[in-house]
């Protein structure tokens, strides 16, 4: 499957997108880049005068490049299938400001009956490691 068309398989779209581009994608994981726009909407109340991006965002953020992605490349032979995101043990290391760019790189652990579990680590421009962790999902029809 193309990277550049990979995009369209994913079950997202704007303002709800967080994946800009998929860099690289195998068997074992994943890798891909996202720009946090100073124009989303959540920036306008999350600290009012330093605004910085949620955790909640940067967990969504990792789990569609590093999941749902990785779920989707895994299963594409048979057909795409949407994953859902079932659990995550983040640890948050450095705030993500906005228009600030991330890459997120994602590593299997396992996928076995229909479960996927990935260890995912977010890091900064300067490629420093802002939030870390395991995520795991499980395909849904």
């Amino acid at each position: 499957m193309d990277k550049d068309t990979f995009l369209n398989y994913l079950p997202y779209s704007k303002p709800f997108l967080f994946v800009d581009a998929i860099l690289h994608i195998d068997e074992n994981g994943v890798e891909g880049v996202f720009t946090f726009d100073e124009q989303l909407d959540f920036y306008q109340g999350h600290f009012i005068n330093n605004p910085i991006t949620p955790g909640v965002i940067l967990i969504e953020t990792m789990a569609q490049i590093g999941l749902v992605s990785l779920g989707i490349y895994l299963t594409f032979n048979e057909k795409p299938m949407n994953f859902a995101f079932t659990s995550s043990e983040i640890e948050f290391l450095k705030p993500v400001f906005p228009n600030e760019k991330v890459t997120v790189v994602s590593e299997k652990v396992y996928f076995r009956f229909g479960k996927l579990k990935c260890k995912v680590r977010m890091m900064n421009s300067a490629n420093e490691v802002v939030c870390t962790g395991t995520l795991a999902g499980m395909i849904i029809n």
